[in-house]
């Protein structure tokens, strides 16, 4: 792999870096970005910052031309992630479209599907949510109870309720996942929007911030057979292709090295820098996000090269949860006040990081996943 990044890459950033530093408006770092993604105020920024990044070809440079983007790669997809995380994603939700929504609705979708959604998400116009997590169920999906009984007319009548579902309040799409049989894997998936009757929203309060912590409820909720992506039973094909995007799209670590390194500045401006035991975790931490980078970026180079990048999405999405990890008990230990919002960059980077060994597959799943696909180890029970 080339460790160094091509002139055409560096000059991609530096296009975005000067997009980003003209898009902004004076309030974003004292009135919406300490907002968390789904809250109202950066979802509404949100649909006005991604359609003028789309209007300039940025939003989606990497996908295929037919779809609206500029032919690109998985790097230049990659490169946006890390300068929008680096300024607190102004994409707000909408990272999700481009990163993973799109991509399995241009494999798996019908001419219909492709046509309805794609224009719009490269338009930078939609919020999408997911309907994955079940009460009681978290990441075990072959335990979902949510159910799709398909009806005479061919349409499916959809009863059951999802957890989490960051967004919904605020999403005209849901990526629905239900179950069509009996079978452990039978299970479907469905592009509805949140308009259909039959469909209710329950949000709760919590620390990871506003709208992210929902119930979505579906009661005799009427899908058409249209609204169904890919074949009865063929989500697990589908999903397994979507979390290739979904586990290394994040650049955490990209954000997490800032704030690190505000952290030791204000310790170092207070005088407590010079223990060495705070030295010690701080060069551990950097040590854990460095690793966290490279195994992201050998990621992005066997999908930049078409390649399988197998297991190696689920290690590098441990190795920077554990990073994430260990800088929010940093943060914790030595800047407290971050976390009653002195440096919104330190809090809401604690705050939205509470769930980072849980969102897109909890911690323990991945470390079973990497067993099986790396050690040849049987699956726990």
């Amino acid at each position: 792999m080339e460790f160094a990044w091509s002139p055409e890459q560096d000059a991609y950033r530096q296009t975005l870096k000067d997009t980003v530093a003209e898009l902004l408006p004076d309030n974003w770092t004292t009135e919406i970005a300490p907002h968390s993604y789904g809250s109202k105020e950066q979802i509404a920024f949100s649909k006005s910052f991604c359609a003028e990044m789309a209007n300039r070809g940025l939003l989606v440079q990497q996908w295929p031309a037919e779809y609206g983007g500029g032919d690109g790669d998985a790097w230049q997809q990659w490169i946006l992630a890390e300068e929008m995380m680096w300024v607190g994603e102004p994409r707000g939700p909408q990272y999700m479209n481009v990163n993973w929504i799109g991509p399995a609705i241009m494999r798996h979708g019908s001419p219909e599907q492709k046509a309805e959604h794609l224009s719009r998400i490269a338009g930078g116009q939609v919020i999408w949510c997911q309907g994955f997590s079940e009460p009681g169920g978290g990441s075990d999906l072959a335990g979902m109870k949510t159910k799709a009984e398909r009806q005479a007319d061919g349409a499916y009548l959809v009863n059951g309720s999802k957890i989490w579902t960051s967004y919904s309040p605020s999403a005209d799409y849901c990526f629905l996942l239900a179950r069509t049989g009996e079978q452990r894997k039978a299970i479907s998936i469905f592009l509805i929007p949140m308009s259909l009757p039959g469909i209710e929203i329950q949000t709760y309060p919590g620390l990871v911030g506003k709208g992210h912590l929902n119930q979505v409820f579906f009661t005799d909720m009427v899908v058409p057979e249209s609204m169904r992506m890919g074949e009865e039973g063929q989500a697990w094909e589908i999903i397994t292709y979507a979390l290739r995007f979904e586990r290394v799209s994040v650049a955490r670590f990209h954000i997490g090295r800032k704030v690190l390194d505000r952290a030791v500045v204000q310790l170092q401006r207070e005088g407590r820098f010079n223990d060495s035991a705070v030295r010690v975790r701080a060069g551990r931490i950097v040590a854990l996000l460095e690793a966290g980078r490279l195994l992201s970026y050998y990621v992005i180079d066997q999908r930049a090269k078409q390649g399988s990048d197998d297991v190696n999405g689920n290690i590098a999405r441990v190795s920077v949860s554990a990073a994430s990890q260990e800088l929010q008990a940093f943060i914790m230990d030595y800047t407290p006040d971050a976390l009653t919002g002195g440096d919104y960059v330190l809090h809401e980077f604690f705050r939205a990081n509470l769930s980072s060994t849980i969102a897109a597959g909890a911690y323990e799943i991945q470390l079973n996943l990497i067993a099986q696909g790396a050690l040849n180890l049987p699956r726990s029970a």
